[in-house]
């Protein structure tokens, strides 16, 4: 059989370890994933990095060890790690917080999506970049100031990937989860409404069973990734599909 290979971070909880789980079900996958924790599970297909994304210079000494050499059928890299981050209006934010979003959510993801094409560019693997996204990307949403700004500067940097790659077997997308019921959600609907005048909705969300499970949304994932063809655009959605 041959065997296909899955780069994922953020796999310790929620949307990550969903695909993680749906993943190690398929026999035919290597699979490489990057959070600050190691989780508890055992497989042959599964190697884990302890890498805490908002340190760049860790990530950065770690990086020719993270993309393996191999004649793969297909290269998956998901970024999915992310921060909400604090959630306050701008003028109230510390730049240690800033800072550190700024390196999960975009720069970490830039650094790791720059050595896999590196890596693979020249490889006759199907290959396939997935950065996580929002629908707070495309829209101003008060007190998330700083989540906006890198989830639509990568999407950006993605959509840049996408047009300078047009030729080497690659797709990218910028992926838009929905709603989904993960510790993200709770942080949210932790905050303060005078930072946050959207909160009641989000607690509504919750309270009318509204969000997605981690686990209906790796399948559409799952799917995205077997189908790239299908998906012409870069920006996507998976409530469209």
């Amino acid at each position: 059989m041959s065997q296909s290979l899955l780069i994922i971070t953020g796999h310790s909880q929620g949307i990550g370890r969903a695909v993680l789980e749906y993943y190690l079900a398929q026999e035919n996958f290597q699979i490489l994933a990057i959070s600050r924790t190691e989780i508890d599970i055992e497989s042959p297909n599964l190697k884990q990095f302890c890498i805490d994304l908002s340190d760049l210079d860790v990530l950065e000494n770690q990086l020719n060890n993270i993309f393996p050499d191999g004649d793969f059928e297909k290269i998956i890299l998901f970024n999915n790690a992310g921060w909400i981050g604090v959630i306050k209006p701008i003028g109230k934010l510390g730049p240690k917080e800033m800072r550190i979003q700024t390196n999960v959510n975009l720069l970490g993801p830039m650094y790791l999506t720059n050595a896999f094409i590196h890596q693979y560019k020249n490889s006759r693997a199907e290959k396939i970049v997935c950065n996580v996204s929002s629908g707070a990307a495309s829209r101003p949403v008060s007190g998330w100031s700083g989540y906006c700004s890198t989830k639509a500067a990568l999407s950006m940097f993605t959509m840049v990937a996408a047009e300078e790659n047009k030729s080497d077997n690659f797709h990218f997308f910028s992926l838009a989860p929905g709603i989904v019921d993960t510790g993200m959600q709770d942080e949210i609907r932790s905050s303060n409404d005078s930072d946050f005048p959207e909160l009641q909705k989000f607690k509504e969300f919750k309270e009318e069973g509204k969000l997605s499970s981690p686990a209906e949304v790796a399948e559409k994932i799952a799917y995205l990734f077997e189908n790239p063809n299908l998906f012409e655009d870069v920006i996507q959605d998976v409530r469209n599909f």
